[in-house]
């Protein structure tokens, strides 16, 4: 059994490839779950055009993504995905916050609709599909994976996923705001006794009162639900595109001292996941 997590994009809001942006990364929500031999995607931020790329090398030609939602941070990447355009690829794509209203598939298709892309999503030759849902719900992917998801509060809609596997599991919880003192109750039942939650850890509790409405959290509530839920392991996610590395320096060091089960995200960090353990540090392929 092997359960290993790798993130390529970890930015939030807009993909910031500067100098002072390099040591964590600079491109937008991404991050690739492997489960044996099954691949699991959340969010095609910008970081998805590498994971594209990577997959092609392994050739991978079956891939799943779980979509948080569909901002355009977490779907601009889409196009660039280089599987789309194989015809030996299949595709499948699940969305929570959509089925009342245009699906899915039509929201990735007019990202792709001119003046604004001059490929059309028509000439994708992959073989995708499409599953709207209804966030809360729990559904089965065969092997044995089983999935529950919860509704965030966000504009537009949100979805929290749930990944188990083999007694492991793993939570991706972006894009989510809390209230100050109450407990979010989606988020802490989704969470409870994780092996793994990437949480949207967009601000510091200092700067929270500045963006209240916006539809994000800190890495301080993370750490409240994590512990609180009994969590081996949190990451700090969807960093705020103004905290350079320097921040994200203050912030890892305000984690550790905070909590030992929290790290901060940086592209291109991978772990392995097992029953017993904590989460550990390795080297993946790509």
């Amino acid at each position: 059994m092997s359960v290993q997590v790798k993130f390529w994009g970890v930015r939030g809001s807009i993909a910031t490839p500067s100098a002072d942006h390099m040591k964590y990364g600079g491109n937008t929500s991404c991050v690739e779950l492997v489960l044996n031999d099954r691949i699991i995607i959340f969010d095609a931020g910008t970081g998805v055009r590498m994971l594209g790329n990577c997959l092609i090398n392994r050739g991978i030609k079956d891939y799943l993504f779980l979509q948080s939602h569909t901002h355009w941070d977490h779907i601009n990447g889409f196009p660039f995905f280089a599987p789309v355009y194989r015809e030996d690829v299949n595709i499948e794509i699940h969305a929570g916050h959509l089925a009342h209203s245009c699906g899915i598939h039509q929201v990735l298709s007019s990202q792709m609709c001119q003046p604004t892309f001059p490929v059309p999503f028509a000439e994708l030759a992959a073989n995708i599909s499409f599953r709207d849902f209804q966030a809360g719900e729990s559904f089965s992917l065969g092997d044995g994976i089983n999935v529950r998801t919860a509704p965030l509060n966000h504009p537009d809609g949100g979805t929290g996923y749930r990944v188990e596997y083999e007694g492991v599991s793993v939570c991706y919880v972006t894009d989510t705001e809390h209230v100050p003192g109450r407990t979010d109750e989606n988020v802490a039942g989704l969470i409870e006794g994780a092996d793994l939650v990437i949480y949207d850890s967009t601000y510091t509790d200092e700067e929270y009162p500045q963006f209240v409405g916006w539809g994000h959290s800190t890495w301080q509530e993370g750490v409240r639900l994590c512990r609180a839920g009994n969590v081996k392991q949190m990451v700090i996610f969807h960093h705020d595109p103004s905290h350079d590395d320097a921040f994200m320096d203050k912030v890892a060091e305000d984690a550790r001292k905070e909590w030992d089960g929290a790290i901060v995200a940086k592209e291109g960090l991978s772990l392995e996941l097992s029953k017993s353990e904590k989460p550990a540090l390795i080297t993946m392929a790509c």
